[in-house]
């Protein structure tokens, strides 16, 4: 159940981002949400390259706290649409991982102190 949220929210909950944004240009939109995946790209500088077990949040570098903080500042404050857009996508991307890691810290306490995450909320 937790792969399924997982990428039900990451592929298809930002469907309903995208039509509550703009109901006239939601596919354009979803679209949009969808490129913002491209932010795992720095999964890639990760040894191993996947680990079910690893909480990228802290751990990968666009999926940490000060790029994080950027996409929070971004989906507030930047004007123009589409690039709140991508700021949005992005922040929802990272509460979906953050979701994620959650519930794996609920099956393994090992991972949740062997996280990144650990620091911020011991």
């Amino acid at each position: 159940m937790q792969t399924f949220t997982h990428y039900f929210l990451h592929f298809i909950a930002i469907g309903a981002i995208a039509y509550w944004y703009n109901k006239k240009n939601w596919k354009k939109n979803w679209l949009i949400l969808l490129a913002t995946m491209a932010v795992d790209l720095d999964h890639v500088f990760a040894t191993p390259l996947f680990d079910p077990m690893r909480c990228g949040i802290g751990y990968h570098p666009l999926h940490s706290e000060i790029p994080i903080l950027g996409y929070f500042l971004g989906a507030i404050f930047v004007k123009h649409k589409t690039i709140r857009l991508i700021f949005i996508g992005l922040l929802f991307h990272m509460i979906t991982d953050f979701i994620d890691c959650m519930w794996m810290f609920s099956k393994c306490e090992e991972c949740y102190v062997n996280s990144e995450i650990y620091k911020y909320f011991r």
